[in-house]
């Protein structure tokens, strides 16, 4: 695959989503009465907030949910949407900034495993994009799967974002000598960051160790009733003794799918393609 020319810059830029669209992803795990709720969905924080209140009602309605699921829906919402906006305005690292994603939901019967390199500092990434092309080269006909790939791929880019945030301010705060906290860029930094810019340039086909091809494979498992039942009963035992019952957040994380800089390797002479 041919990366696309990307501008990379140790300078910081104002906080955003990497990603084409400025969405907030939206997780809902809500309990009443017995009656649970969940749902994910992405959220423009651009819209008024009298949005929430109308799409809590709707939600209620539309899925027969006892009225005091509006408030709570709501008021998750809200509270989602806040921590977001929290760090509009705020300085964040994106340069040379080549992160890990990791794949590891069941959607339904589909059980998928899977991880690649995601290229941060480029704003015209599409997880949307990339979650349909995922689903159709793997062959997965469940028309849920791709919305909740793309989902997960944003809710760990939304992670990202903010510790770049964190990074940029504790930069700030360090200039003067204290080197501990000061911003490392990619090439230096080393581990889960990588600078593939410098190894192989604006423009080139990215080549992996033979070694490292079983790595980047994606595994695609389909259930049976039979363990889909099993999985549901653990995950409803695992939330009902969850003594916070508190969010839980997966630490796993529009345009073309060109402008989107992964690793996945396909076995055919150790060139990474699609």
């Amino acid at each position: 695959m041919k990366a696309p020319a990307s501008t990379f810059s140790k300078a910081p830029v104002k906080f955003r989503m990497p990603t084409a669209d400025n969405l907030v992803p939206i997780r809902l795990d809500i309990e009443i009465d017995g009656q649970r709720f969940k749902d994910a969905f992405t959220w423009n924080p651009s819209d008024p907030d009298s949005e929430v209140a109308v799409f809590a009602k709707r939600t209620v309605k539309d899925l027969k949910l006892p009225p005091a699921f509006i408030t709570q829906i709501a008021s998750s919402i809200q509270s989602q949407l806040a921590e977001f906006r929290s760090f509009e305005g705020q300085d964040m690292y994106t340069g040379e900034k080549i992160v890990p994603i990791k794949l590891d939901l069941r959607v339904n019967h589909t059980l998928i495993k899977d991880q690649f390199l995601w290229d941060l500092n480029n704003f015209e990434s599409d997880p949307e994009e990339f979650a349909r092309t995922f689903c159709r080269d793997l062959g997965i006909e469940d028309p849920e799967v791709g919305p909740a790939v793309a989902f997960a791929i944003r809710e760990q880019l939304f992670e990202v974002a903010t510790q770049s945030v964190a990074s940029a301010r504790e930069s700030r705060l360090s200039k003067k000598g204290r080197r501990g906290f000061e911003y490392v860029p990619a090439s230096k930094a080393g581990g889960a960051v990588l600078d593939l810019v410098k190894l192989f340039g604006h423009k080139s086909s990215v080549v992996r160790k033979r070694k490292e091809w079983e790595v980047y494979e994606p595994i695609v498992d389909h259930l049976s009733n039979e363990e889909v039942d099993a999985l549901e009963a653990r995950e409803e035992r695992n939330f009902r003794f969850n003594p916070n019952r508190s969010l839980l957040r997966a630490v796993l994380f529009r345009l073309p799918l060109l402008h989107i800089l992964i690793l996945r390797c396909k076995k055919s002479d150790g060139i990474i393609t699609f």
